[in-house]
Parts: C-alpha cells; structure tokens; sequence
C-alpha cells in the first residue's frame, strides 16, 4: 500500500492542551515535575538509573509465560521473552485499559509507538535490549467507556449486565451480538472476513475479556513482539505489597500528590486529584473504595471492616484483592516492569507529572515520559476532493469559517478592509478636534464620541462586505465542510473516536505496517497520512 505524509507540530493542531505543548517544547516550569527529559540523552539517563534498582525478572517472565501459555508464540516474542531474563534489557511501555476489540484508533497507534520506540533504543544503545509491552489496565471498573466503539460512525455498544472490574468479565451473547452487527459493515471489505475471523477466534463465549484482549493484539501485533501484561495477578501484586500497607497505614500518596498540584495549579489544569486512599478493594465482580474510619478500614459499599492487623493480614494472604487507582497504578508497573519509558496521551502525561514525588518516596526510577504518536488517516478520495479546495493538508486542522475567510482575503485582498478609511476618518477628527477646542475646550467631548461612532459605523460596515464576499464561496464552504466532518467526526481527533475495523477490513495487515513506517520514536509532530491505491 503506497501512503504519504505531511506534518503538523501538535501545538498547532488546536487538539493539545496547554501542559502538553510545553511539555513538547522543553518549558522549565515543567522540569521540577520530571525525572528525564524526552529526549536520546533522557532515555541515556533513565537505562543508568534503571540498572541500580533490578525488579524480579524471574517472576515476570514465569507470569508472562504462564499468561502465553495456551498461545503460539512467535519468533520475537520468544525472544523477548528470553531477552527479559537478562539484567540488561530493559521495557518500554503503554497501557491502556481492555476497550472492547481495541476501542479507538489510538490504542494501536501506542502499541505501535511502543514497537518502534523499542527497536530505535537498541539502534541507539546496542549493548542493551529493549522489549515493548502492552500493559493492561483490566482492573478499570468502566464500562460505559470501555465497553462501546465506533465503526464508521456507528456506535456500537456491549450491554451486559457485568459489574466490576472490565477486564474479569465474561464474552456473553451481548458482545457476540456487537461482533454480528459490525459483521454487516465489515464483511463485504477486502478484508473483512479476515477480521471477523480475528474477532471470533479471540472473542469465544466465556472466556475473559482480559484473555480475549491479549489474544487479539496478539493476533495483530505479536509478530512485532509486543508483550501484552495482565497485571491483576496475585504473584505480581506481591512485590506491590509492601506499598500498600504504606497506603493505607500512612496515606503517604495522598499529600504529596495535593503538593504537586499546587504547584501545577499555578499554570495549568490539574489532571487528577486522587483520594486519601489512593486504593480499591477488588474480589470477584466488585472493585470499591476503602476509607478509614476511626481505628478501622472499611470497604462501604461490601460491608466490610478490618482492624490494622486484619487488614495486614489481608494484604500478605491476598494481595490481589488490592487494586491500585490512578494515582498508584504507575508506581505498581513500575516495580514489576525493568521500564525506562512511558508513552501515553496528553491526559495520560498530564497525571504522570503529578506523581513523580510518590516515586522519590519510595525510591522507584521515574521513567522517561513520551507523548504517543497521533495520526489522521486521508484515503485517496479524500485527499482529491480536499486539495480541489486549493488548500493543503495541515489546514485541514482550521476551522471552515477560518478557511472560508482565507478565500475570501485571497481573492479580495485588500478591499475587504477599511483600515486606510478608518485612519484618514481618526485624522480628519483630530483637526476637526483641534479646531473646536480652539473654540470652546468643552466641544471636545462631543467631537470624540462622532469620531467613535463614525469609526463603529465603517467597522460594522467593513463586517458587511467580508460576509458578502464569503457568500460568494458557499459551494467551497459546503465541500470543505463534508471533507472534515468525515476527518474529524464531530470535530474530534478521528483517533478518539474510530476504531479500527474498516481500515482493516479495507487494507488489512499492511495498513499496521502503514502505522509502524510512520511511526516516530520520539514524536516529533503530528502526521497526515495520505493513503494511495495498492
């Protein structure tokens, strides 16, 4: 599949938020909120500070293996695999919650991010192997966000009637029911049929969503060697443990997490707050709050109440009933992962740097923070249609008003405004000012309020004639509007929205490939990606 591209740096999209584009650009106000900069001699610092503080490799690969266990591996995750044992292999890593068949486009931008970012790490630094990991967030209790998608614009979503955490729920008829309904959109695709294969074979009745999310992107991308990790485990939520009897015995995360954020505060918008227990108490299908009261720690909405020792006996027999929130659950991958990187979205980053005091405290490496590659996909229709226009691609990021006045300025140009006008009117009133206060100072008053009226007057007028001019482009207007709202549907980023079963279905496994030759280490910008004929 031919594909071109074209740039736009992020700041510039008007998708980004005000933490992320300083964040992008270096701004010193964020530097007492990191570790490492995003950069080569960032990453140079965080494989240093990472050989001094080993995690239990033995234990994750025997978790990851047994996680594999009833899998084919391939030939790179095999490697990887063995490549893990080593002390001088190191992780690079995403996460993201087990959205039903992947959720939106951007999950497989990440992963893919991952895969690159770990292959250049080695380019860069030969003496060491890098191994990208999909680590799933199969603990997140919501369904309304996890369990939808959207296919070309239609809203897909799995009514179940399962509680709890997402990732421990079962494939029932409702979710087989969402595979048959994107069947009809999907299937008469080149290949669609291929897809559908993915869906069921992975997607059986019964088994979990966490397994069944592991063996999709296995299917799409374990050829690259991505390890995906399921972190609610009891042998891995051991060696997470001892933090938190910290937590709940000290609430230790909560106060320097508030310190964080008022320092943030001071220029930005505050991601996440978190809770004097920065914890979930999580058995079977319930995953609910623990709160303190008095001497005791209680679970509100199961009934529960332990005294301090119940509670530590709890933790030591049980550790997997303990589910790390937010604000915890970067810490917990970063004891049980030898990481050196993180790659996420802008939200994602913007809570990462409320935490980087939580680490200190427990002396855990705080990784290199990477913003995830973002793409917008423009088939080749798109791509005729919208540079008829006589506009590139970049500006498909402006609004159509701002595109419709462009036209208009271009082709009226100057006549459009009134600015010589305005200036000979100012004169003409300063003289005439001039001349009557030289009659009676109190005149004055009165010349300046004609001359703001007579100026309100060619101002709205000057109004007037860039709206009769812009009418003369309702044709370009109507064009511009149908090209983006089918880019950017319901004027979000494509990726926030779209999942990726038609440009699958349409391209299959040559549209990954796409994604993985576009795909920057470190994000350097955003891309528009042209896509061509086969």
């Amino acid at each position: 599949m031919q594909s071109s591209f074209q740039s736009i740096p992020y700041q510039d999209t008007g998708y980004f938020t005000p933490i992320v584009a300083d964040y992008l650009m270096g701004n010193e106000k964020l530097q007492p909120f990191l570790q490492h900069a995003p950069d080569w001699q960032g990453l140079a610092a965080a494989i240093a500070s990472r050989k001094q503080s080993p995690v239990n490799r033995a234990l994750l690969v025997e978790v990851l293996t047994q996680q594999y266990d009833s899998l084919k591996l391939t030939p790179r995750l095999s490697q990887n695999l063995a490549l893990l044992k080593q002390a001088n292999t190191f992780t690079v890593t995403t996460a993201h919650q087990p959205n039903i068949f992947t959720g939106p486009l951007y999950f497989i931008y990440k992963c893919m991010h991952a895969i690159r970012l770990a292959e250049s790490l080695h380019q860069q630094f030969p003496d060491n192997h890098f191994v990208p990991v999909y680590y799933m967030g199969s603990e997140d209790a919501d369904l309304e966000e996890i369990g939808q998608l959207t296919v070309g614009g239609m809203k897909r979503v799995w009514n179940t009637p399962q509680k709890g955490a997402v990732g421990r729920m079962k494939v029932d008829q409702a979710l087989l029911d969402v595979i048959t309904e994107m069947e009809g959109q999907t299937g008469v695709l080149p290949f669609g049929k291929e897809l559908s294969e993915v869906w069921r074979s992975c997607f059986t009745k019964g088994k979990t969503i966490s397994q069944a999310m592991l063996e999709m992107v296995h299917q799409l991308m374990g050829d690259r060697g991505l390890l995906v990790l399921i972190p609610d485990n009891a042998q891995l939520k051991s060696v997470f443990t001892p933090i938190v009897l910290k937590e709940l015995f000290s609430q230790f995360s909560h106060s320097l997490v508030e310190a964080t954020n008022q320092q943030l505060a001071k220029q930005y918008k505050v991601q996440a707050a978190g809770r004097n227990i920065n914890l979930f108490y999580l058995i079977d299908d319930k995953r609910e709050r623990i709160e303190m009261q008095g001497d005791q720690w209680v679970v509100p909405a199961l009934q529960l109440s332990f005294s301090k020792q119940e509670l530590e006996q709890e933790c030591n027999l049980y550790p997997e009933r303990f589910s790390a929130n937010v604000i915890l659950r970067g810490l917990f991958q970063e004891m049980i992962l030898p990481n050196v990187a993180f790659i996420g979205g802008g939200g994602e980053l913007a809570y990462w740097l409320e935490l980087k005091q939580i680490f200190t405290e427990v002396n855990v490496p705080f990784p290199v923070l990477l913003l995830r590659n973002s793409f917008v996909f423009v088939n080749k229709i798109q791509a005729e249609k919208w540079l008829a226009t006589g506009f590139s691609f970049p500006t498909l990021f402006k609004t159509t008003e701002n595109l419709i006045q462009q036209l208009a300025m271009e082709n009226a140009g100057e006549t459009l405004y009134l600015t010589v006008e305005i200036e000979r009117l100012t004169q003409l009133y300063q003289q005439i000012n001039i001349q009557a206060s030289g009659i009676d100072k109190s005149l004055s008053d009165h010349v300046n309020a004609l001359k703001n009226t007579a100026i309100e007057k060619l101002q709205a007028l000057e109004k007037k004639m860039l709206r009769a001019e812009k009418r003369k482009y309702a044709e370009s207007e109507y064009r511009i509007q149908q090209i983006r709202s089918q880019i950017f549907p319901n004027n979000q980023l494509q990726e926030r929205v779209e999942n990726m079963a038609l440009w699958y279905a349409n391209w299959g496994k040559e549209w990954l490939e796409v994604i993985y030759q576009h795909s920057q280490p470190i994000a350097a910008d955003f891309r528009i990606i042209i896509l061509g004929e086969e």
